[in-house]
C-alpha cells in the first residue's frame, strides 16, 4: 500500500477497508483479536527497535539482546522471530500465520506485564488467506507508530477498530465497548485526577484510557493515578491488557478473567474513583442462596438474582473510599423497580449517596437501542474544600439534594442510525453539574432540575428524571416506565382477548362437525 494513500485517507479509514478484506468468513468477534494483535505486534516492535537503537548508540551493544534493559524503561522485549522486520521478511511465506502466533506467544512469555494479554492461537486457527494477509501486514508495516508520540497514532487507530468492530457485532454482542462520548462525560463529570481508579465491569479498558486522557488534557500527572478493574470474559480481558499495554498504562486487572460477584478480584480495594458500564439487566447472577451473606451487600437488602443492577451499584458503593466518586450506566429500569430493588434504592438515597442522575437518548450503545442512565454517585456530599488538578474548589453541603438531567434531546447523529453527545454538550452538562456542586442554580425546563430529598420520598423514592424536570411541552411530560407498563398491560389483555375469540370461534365449527386443524 503505497504511503500516498495513507495520507489521502485517514490511517484507521486505511487500515479498516485493508482489514475488511481480509476478513472473509471469519466472525468480527475472532477477527478483532487477530488485527489488534497484529496493530499491537508492530507498535511493540517500533518501540523495541527505537530503544535497541539507543543502547547501542549509547556504547550498551553487549546489552541489546537482554529483556532487563528493556522492560526497565517501560519497552517490552522482543526475541529476533518476534520482531516486525521478520514477519515482514516472511510476509509471503506459506506459513506466516504461525509465525505470528510464534511471535505473539513469544512476547507474551518474555514479558511479565503482558501475561494473558495476546491472542493465542488465532492466526493458525482461523484459515486466514495468506495473499490478503501479506496485503494487510504491507498496510500495517506503512505505519511509524511512534513518530508522532502527541498523535498518539496507534492509540487512535486501536480505538478506531474498538469502535468498528463492536458496531460490526452489533446487537446482543459488543460489550467489550463503551461509546467515547459517554466514556469521556463520565470523566469530566467525576473529575479522576489522583488516586485509584476502578472499574468492576473493564470491558476492552475504555474508562481507564479516558481517564488517563482527561489526567493529560488538564495537565495533570497521570504517574499519581493507579488503575484495577475485573473482566468477565477472557478474550476481552485481553483486549484490556493489549489497550493499556499499547499506551504504556500499567494496571492491575487481576490475575485472571474472572466474574466480579464470584470471584472478587480486589476484595480489599478502596478506589477514589470508579467508572463503570456493567451489563445491564443480568439475569442469574447468582444461585438462590449464593452470596446471600456477602459484606459488600452490609446494611442493604440482598439484591435479587432476576436482575444484577443493584447487586452492581452495592458492589460500586462498598469499593468507595471515604471520599469516593463513581460513575456508571445501567438500564432505566433501576430508577424505580420495586421490591428489594426498592428497599435498596431508598436506603441510598436516605443514605446521601446519589448526587445525580441523567437520564440518555435512546441508540446511544451499539449492543442494544434502549436509553439508559448515568448514576452519579458520591460517598462525600457535605461542605468541604477539595483540590481538583491544580484548583482548589469548595463544595457546598448537598447531602439533602439530587441533580437530575434529562439528556434525550440532546445526542447528535453518529454513523448513520446511532446518536452520540458532542464536545460542547459534555462541556455544558459537566459545567452544570460543577457549577451546581458549588452553589445552588436555577432549574432549566426540559433539562435539569435539583430536587430535595423531602420531594423526592413524595415521589416514593423514584429517580426518573421526569418525574422532577419541568417540561414545557405537556405532551412530553410522560413517565416512559408508567407509559410502558400500561402499554404492556394493554397489549396483553388484547392478546388475551384475541386467544378468547379464535377458541369461541373453533368451538362453533366442531359443533357444526366441522373440525378446523391450525
Amino acid at each position: 500500500m503505497a504511503k500516498k494513500e495513507l495520507k489521502e485517507k485517514s490511517i484507521e479509514v486505511t487500515l479498516w477497508d485493508s482489514a475488511n478484506k481480509l476478513r472473509g468468513s471469519v466472525e468480527p468477534a475472532e477477527y478483532k483479536h487477530v488485527v489488534l494483535g497484529l496493530i499491537f505486534l508492530k507498535f511493540a516492535s517500533d518501540k523495541f527497535e527505537e530503544h535497541r537503537k539507543k543502547l547501542i548508540a549509547d556504547g550498551k551493544e553487549k546489552y541489546a539482546e537482554m529483556p532487563d534493559f528493556y522492560n526497565a524503561s517501560n519497552v517490552f522485549f522482543l526475541d529476533e522471530i518476534s520482531r516486525w522486520s521478520y514477519i515482514i521478511k516472511n510476509a509471503k511465506q506459506s506459513d506466516i500465520a504461525l509465525k505470528i502466533d510464534t511471535a505473539l506467544h513469544n512476547i507474551e512469555k518474555n514479558n511479565k506485564a503482558l501475561k494473558g494479554a495476546l491472542p493465542d492461537n488465532y492466526f493458525s486457527r482461523l484459515g486466514l488467506d495468506i495473499t490478503k494477509l501479506a496485503s494487510l501486514l504491507d498496510t500495517i508495516n506503512d505505519i511509524d507508530t511512534i513518530k508522532d508520540k502527541a498523535q498518539d497514532i496507534v492509540g487512535r487507530v486501536y480505538e478506531y477498530f474498538l469502535s468498528k468492530f463492536a458496531l460490526a457485532e452489533g446487537k446482543g454482542k459488543g460489550e467489550f465497548y463503551t461509546p467515547k462520548s459517554i466514556v469521556n462525560l463520565i470523566a469530566e463529570m467525576i473529575e479522576p485526577y489522583k488516586g485509584i481508579i476502578y472499574d468492576p465491569a473493564c470491558g476492552s479498558g475504555g474508562m481507564f484510557v479516558q481517564s488517563i486522557k482527561f489526567i493529560e488534557n488538564h495537565h495533570g500527572n497521570k504517574k499519581e493515578i493507579s488503575i484495577y478493574g475485573q473482566e468477565y470474559t477472557n478474550t476481552t480481558y485481553k483486549l484490556a491488557k493489549m489497550n493499556l499495554a499499547i499506551r504504556g498504562i500499567s494496571g492491575n486487572l487481576g490475575e485472571k478473567a474472572a466474574d466480579t460477584f464470584q470471584d472478587d478480584q480486589h476484595k480489599d480495594l478502596k478506589a477514589d474513583y470508579i467508572m463503570a458500564n456493567p451489563p445491564f439487566n443480568q439475569k442469574d447472577w447468582r444461585a438462590e442462596n449464593e452470596l446471600k451473606d456477602d459484606p459488600r451487600w452490609k446494611g442493604y437488602d440482598v439484591p435479587p438474582k432476576s436482575n444484577a443492577n443493584y447487586a452492581w451499584i452495592l458492589n460500586i458503593v462498598s469499593k468507595l473510599s471515604d471520599n469516593g466518586v463513581a460513575g456508571f450506566i445501567l438500564a432505566n429500569g433501576a430508577l424505580s423497580g420495586g421490591g428489594e430493588e426498592y428497599k435498596i434504592r431508598r436506603k441510598l438515597i436516605e443514605n446521601n449517596l446519589v448526587e445525580a442522575i441523567l437520564i440518555f437518548p435512546s441508540s446511544m450503545f451499539y449492543t442494544t437501542d434502549i436509553s439508559v442512565s448515568l448514576w452519579i454517585i458520591n460517598k462525600n456530599k457535605k461542605e468541604q474544600v477539595r483540590a481538583v488538578g491544580s484548583e482548589k474548589r469548595h463544595f457546598r453541603n448537598r447531602e439533602k439534594e439530587i441533580l437530575f438531567f434529562d439528556l434525550r434531546k440532546s445526542g447528535v447523529p453518529f454513523e448513520k442510525k446511532f446518536v452520540q453527545f458532542s464536545d460542547e454538550t459534555i462541556q455544558h452538562i459537566a459545567n452544570t453539574f460543577h457549577k451546581w456542586q458549588q452553589t445552588e442554580i436555577e432549574s432549566i425546563p426540559e433539562f435539569c432540575y435539583s430536587a430535595k430529598i423531602e420531594e423526592i420520598e413524595k415521589k416514593d423514592f423514584s429517580l426518573v428524571p421526569s418525574k422532577y424536570i419541568e417540561f414545557v411541552n405537556r405532551d412530553e411530560n410522560i413517565d416512559f416506565d408508567d407509559k410502558m407498563n400500561l402499554l404492556k398491560s394493554e397489549f396483553a389483555n388484547l392478546l388475551k382477548a384475541e386467544t378468547q375469540s379464535r377458541n369461541d370461534l373453533l368451538t362453533v365449527f366442531k359443533e357444526l362437525g366441522y373440525e378446523i386443524k391450525l
